[in-house]
């Protein structure tokens, strides 16, 4: 009994290790939006579309190579923030690999 308490308590604490946070940008200057990406290391940034009214847009920021998952890579991205339309942050990206695959396994 004592071995699944001790699972269960474990499991709760890898959970909220895990949990990340969310904000919008367009309520942040640049600075802050990019200090709380840096301080947590990854955020969800979700905020509204201009270009199609009432589309919500979010997405996973991070601060550096480490917060990506293997086969990705930290990419520069922009956001909205409430001093200037393209804050400079970053996204993981998947690498595409298809354009090395067809580059030089080309079928004849």
């Amino acid at each position: 009994m004592k071995t699944i308490l001790l699972a269960a308590c474990l499991t709760l604490v890898a959970a909220e290790a895990q949990a990340i946070s969310r904000y919008d940008p367009t309520h942040m200057s640049c600075g802050k939006v990019q200090s709380t990406i840096a301080r947590q290391g990854a955020v969800i940034l979700r905020y509204q579309s201009t270009r199609v009214p009432g589309l919500p847009l979010y997405d996973r920021y991070v601060q550096s190579q480490q917060f990506c998952t293997m086969g990705e890579v930290r990419t520069r991205a922009y956001v909205p923030s409430a001093d200037t339309k393209s804050c400079p942050v970053y996204i993981c990206k998947r690498v595409e690999t298809d354009h090395f695959h067809r580059r030089f396994f080309r079928r004849h």
